[in-house]
C-alpha cells in the first residue's frame, strides 16, 4: 500500500509539472516575440544613429589628418618661450644655413630715417645716414632644423653688409621700437622679460623666431649676410670649439 501510495503522489507530481511547463512555454512564446520585436526598433534605432553622424563626429578625422601636416612642415610655428612673437612679412631675397639652423631672409619695406644714424663717413665728416634718408628693412626669420642648441644672449648673430661697402666698421643702423613695429619686425629675438642669468635660451628642433634690422637704402645691389652661432653650456659659458658660420647673399630691390 506504502509502494502504491507512493506511485500516485509521483504521477500526480508530474501531471502538474507538464501542465506548468505547458502554460509556461505559451507565456515565454509571447515574450520572446514582444522581446524580438522592441529588440528590432532599438536596432533600427542604433541603425539611424550611426548612419547619421553628428556634424562635429564628422569632421574629426578630417581635423586628426590636418594636425600631422602641419608638425611635418619645417618651422611649423612653435616659437621659443623666450621670442618675441613670430613675423614674416617682406619677400624673401635669399636664404642659408649656419650648421643645422636656416636663416630665410626677407626684404620688408623701405622708409625715411627720422633720425641721423650713428656712424659719420671720415672724409665727408658727415652721418652715413641722415635724417630723411631712405633706409630699408629685412627681415630674418630663423629655424632650428636639427637638434636643440642653447644659445647665448646674442642667440644666432647675424650681420649685413652691401658687397661694395667702403668702410671698415659694419653698416649702420636706424634704432626705434616704433620704426621697427611700423615695418612688424622685431628689433629683438627675445621680448623684454625674457632676460635669463645664466644666459642660456633653448633653440629646440622645429622652432623658429625672427629679428631684423635696417641700413641705408641701395637698390639694385648684393647684400652678403653673414651668421654665427656660439652655443653655451649650463652656465651659459660661451662654447666657442663648437662654433659654426654660414654665409648668404641676396639683393636688394
Amino acid at each position: 500500500m506504502r509502494s502504491a501510495r507512493s506511485t500516485t503522489t509521483l504521477a500526480l507530481s508530474c501531471a502538474l509539472v507538464l501542465g506548468l511547463a505547458a502554460c509556461g512555454t505559451g507565456d515565454e512564446a509571447e515574450t520572446v516575440d514582444t522581446s524580438s520585436a522592441e529588440t528590432a526598433e532599438d536596432a533600427d534605432a542604433v541603425a539611424d544613429d550611426v548612419e547619421e553622424p553628428t556634424e562635429d563626429e564628422a569632421e574629426e578625422p578630417e581635423d586628426a589628418e590636418e594636425e600631422p601636416a602641419d608638425d611635418a612642415a619645417g618651422g611649423s610655428g612653435a616659437e621659443p618661450e623666450w621670442a618675441n612673437p613670430l613675423t614674416t612679412p617682406g619677400e624673401e631675397i635669399t636664404s642659408f644655413t649656419v650648421g643645422d639652423v636656416r636663416v630665410d631672409v626677407y626684404q620688408v619695406g623701405v622708409t625715411q630715417a627720422p633720425k641721423d644714424g650713428l656712424f659719420v663717413d671720415p672724409e665727408k665728416n658727415e652721418p652715413i645716414i641722415a635724417e630723411g634718408d631712405d633706409i630699408v628693412f629685412v627681415n630674418y626669420v630663423i629655424t632650428n632644423e636639427g637638434d636643440t642648441v642653447d644659445l647665448g644672449s646674442s642667440l644666432v648673430n647675424i650681420s649685413a653688409r652691401y658687397e661694395d661697402w667702403p668702410y671698415m666698421q659694419g653698416m649702420d643702423t636706424i634704432t626705434g621700437a616704433e620704426l621697427y613695429e611700423e615695418q612688424e619686425v622685431n628689433d629683438s629675438g627675445t621680448h623684454q622679460t625674457a632676460y635669463r642669468d645664466p644666459a642660456v635660451y633653448p633653440f629646440e628642433s622645429g622652432q623658429s623666431y625672427s629679428t631684423g634690422m635696417n641700413f641705408h637704402y641701395q637698390p639694385g645691389t648684393d647684400v652678403i649676410f653673414d651668421a654665427t652661432i656660439v652655443p653655451v653650456d649650463e652656465n651659459g659659458d660661451l662654447l666657442h670649439d663648437d662654433k659654426v658660420e654660414g654665409e648668404g647673399t641676396g639683393t636688394i630691390s
